[in-house]
């Protein structure tokens, strides 16, 4: 079995096999969505495949829309390419329940794939953007993506490049920004209503995303001095917060292997030149949830009547107490805690992880007793009972091929929002003293010595991708593991980092705990094993 239009088809090998086809008519689909496009996404990565994809298809297979979604890609286009144009805009999406159950389901509702970097797909892109029809454009694009300048304050060369020339419609900018402008500039020409709707598992996502396009629509006032204005009319442009969680691992060599054992011969997993993980099929875990600010000028999918979607449509400052409860205290500091440490002990696993006792314990103490007293509680989902689904349920899952090499990535981007704003939020409660947090140092400690590249035996590693790696290990350089040295040789090469707000949100040292990092930190350092050492210690 292939993964495309003519496969399809045959229904009966399909269904033979337990995978479930799309129950639409893809064809009428994808004309509907030519003529009258009403959804584009940008992000046409695994997240978008498996969730918001997946969501347009049920919508679509209980008849309560008529047209797909357009996928763009600007950063990767070999994802277009491999994912996407090989297969006929076709997934085949893998659900790992934590009971040990899988479902296989084609997912169909993607109409048209375009690549940004291709002059002919962007004029597609700006000709759909023009269209009355569309409600909104939506994000997953990394919190990367939203970046125009770098740790220097400088805009970034592709930016920098797009916002020094004069600015022209009959231009194909280079940054992924500087695109999506140009396709705003067309729907401003026609005064059309649009949601931008950012689904990045970042804080204040719609915030980030606002501030990235009114920056360029600020430098290029001079196209058109109503441009901007139209950007700032949340009547015409609106930038909802929003909230999404789904952990989307990259394609798993188990989930291959069972894939071909079945008679699906698509499964080559192959890595793009950015590094881009890819298959023709995604591997998800069951639980999800999406909270959006329900702010759409020109309508929206009617997301809320899938059953069991995980679907919130709600006010801003729900979503963003649902973001904060998630981020920074219920899921991705027990993620990021749990990346940094299996790193350092040889995990490849996160589900291998929570059967070790001091792991276990290290994430249950952050999140209930360091997090919880700080949390803020969105009331549309316990805290609580979100913990232990996490802990419980969702980090365990045998079924879930998810890495702590892959959550590790970007680390230094993570840290001031998964931890820092618990410090920050200790600081500014009387009744609370920093003092007593014991495991929210003691990672951000393992981090700093993960930054090192060597393991808990001694052995190098390679580290995952991080912007300011280099900018880190410089600062590092005479560290030397394995000797405990002296304190002054440590405060030296810790300080610089220790105190930037930029990593951690806090003067760790004027938060009262840059001396307990840098103390732990020499303990960690020490020896081979001094990392297991230091963390059974801890967490007994």
């Amino acid at each position: 079995m292939k993964l495309n239009d003519t496969e399809l088809k045959n229904e009966v090998q399909w269904k033979n096999v337990g995978i479930v086809l799309p129950k639409f008519n893809r064809t009428a689909m994808i004309e509907r969505t030519k003529i009258a496009p009403e959804w584009v996404h940008f992000g046409a990565g695994n997240i978008f495949r498996a969730f918001p994809a997946a969501l347009q298809q049920s919508l679509l297979e209980e008849s309560l829309t008529q047209t797909g979604v357009v996928v763009a890609e600007g950063y990767d286009g070999e994802i277009i390419d491999r994912t996407f144009l090989s297969h006929d805009c076709l997934t085949l999406s893998v659900t790992l329940k934590s009971n040990g159950s899988i479902e296989k389901k084609i997912i169909g509702s993607v109409a048209q794939a375009l690549r940004l970097d291709k002059v002919e797909d962007f004029a597609v892109l700006r000709k759909i953007f023009a269209a009355e029809s569309l409600k909104m454009a939506s994000f997953t694009i990394t919190e990367k993506g939203y970046n125009l300048t770098g740790r220097d304050g400088d805009f970034l060369p592709d930016a920098a490049e797009d916002l020094a020339r004069a600015f022209s419609l009959a231009d194909t900018p280079k940054s992924y920004i500087g695109k999506l402008v140009i396709a705003l500039f067309e729907r401003y020409k026609k005064n059309l209503p649009i949601a931008l709707v950012s689904m990045d598992n970042c804080s204040h996502n719609g915030e980030k995303l606002f501030s990235a396009v009114s920056t360029f629509a600020e430098k290029w006032t001079y196209a058109d001095k109503d441009f901007l204005d139209y950007i700032n009319n949340p009547e015409k442009v609106s930038f909802p917060l929003s909230m999404i969680d789904k952990i989307t691992p990259r394609p798993d060599e188990t989930v291959r292997q069972m894939l071909e054992d079945i008679g699906f011969s698509d499964t080559a997993v192959s890595v793009t030149a950015k590094q881009t993980y890819v298959a023709p099929f995604v591997n998800a875990e069951e639980t999800q949830y999406l909270v959006i600010e329900d702010v759409f000028p020109n309508g929206r999918p009617p997301f809320e009547k899938i059953e069991n979607s995980g679907i919130f449509f709600t006010d801003r400052e729900t979503v963003d107490k649902m973001e904060k409860m998630k981020v920074c205290t219920c899921l991705n500091p027990l993620h990021t805690a749990l990346a940094v440490f299996g790193c350092l002990l040889d995990y490849t696993k996160i589900s291998e992880e929570m059967k070790d006792p001091d792991l276990v314990k290290l994430v249950e103490i952050i999140g209930y007793k360091e997090g919880l007293p700080v949390v803020v509680d969105p009331r549309i989902v316990s805290p609580k009972a979100f913990i232990d689904q996490v802990i419980k349920e969702r980090l365990p899952n045998p079924f879930m091929p998810d890495t702590p090499q892959r959550i590790a990535c970007d680390t230094s981007q993570k840290i001031p929002i998964r931890f820092g704003e618990t410090i920050k939020a200790y600081m500014a409660n009387p009744a609370l003293n920093t003092q007593d947090l014991r495991l929210i140092p003691l990672t951000l400690a393992a981090w700093v010595r993960y930054l090192l590249a060597i393991d808990d035996n001694g052995v190098a590693f390679q580290v995952s991708p991080d912007p300011l790696f280099e900018y880190l290990s410089a600062r590092l350089k005479g560290v030397t593991f394995g000797k405990i040295g002296k304190n002054g040789d440590f405060h030296t090469a810790l300080e610089p980092i220790l105190s930037d707000k930029k990593i951690f949100a806090v003067n760790l040292y004027e938060a009262g705990l840059g001396e307990r990092v840098e103390a732990l930190f020499a303990k960690l350092v020490s020896d081979v094993g001094a990392v297991r050492e230091t963390l059974h210690s801890a967490v007994n």
